[in-house]
């Protein structure tokens, strides 16, 4: 019985920096704004009914609390703003890459090879700019394992049929 096991130290890697990544479309950062001004519009109404009926006796807080929600909403829309210019993806011949992230980044790679299928999905806000996302799922797990966000719709169709070629064979 010989013994053929051998287990070689990798010593060099490829060049993640060297990937031409794509960024994405402009027009889904009006998408963001958009969702996160809806939510604190919720939250003023939420906070002027609050105050309206005096329901948990906050009436002689509700102006600094107002001045609160304002704040975080001006800082939050910030930090979106910047956060989308980390936006970035690319498609190589062999696998898909998605870059996000601004305080914690994240760099996503998905060989072809792990892929079980592909998904298309329009919400109401990114249908009205043309936008959706493709969602990238393999083996193993219910939940999408790589999602683009803010993609023309041509292009994530694209994308969609060139990876199912790609994982058909």
């Amino acid at each position: 019985m010989t013994d053929s096991f051998q287990n070689i130290a990798v010593t060099s890697f490829p060049d993640v920096t060297k990937i031409d990544f794509k960024l994405i479309d402009i027009r889904y950062l009006k998408v963001i704004l958009l969702n996160t001004s809806l939510l604190f519009i919720a939250l003023f109404i939420v906070l002027f009914f609050i105050n309206d009926k005096d329901i948990f006796e906050l009436a002689e807080y509700s102006l600094w609390l107002s001045i609160a929600i304002l704040v975080a909403f001006i800082v939050t829309l910030f930090i979106k703003n910047i956060e989308f210019k980390q936006r970035k993806y690319a498609v190589r011949e062999k696998d898909i890459s998605y870059q996000n992230g601004f305080f914690f980044r994240s760099l996503t790679t998905v060989p072809f090879n792990r892929i079980q299928h592909v998904e298309i999905d329009e919400g109401p806000i990114s249908r009205f700019f043309g936008l959706v996302s493709l969602s990238v799922f393999t083996a193993g797990d219910s939940s999408d394992d790589l999602k683009i966000s803010g993609l023309l719709k041509e292009e994530a169709q694209q994308i969609k049929e060139f990876i199912s070629n790609k994982i058909d064979g």
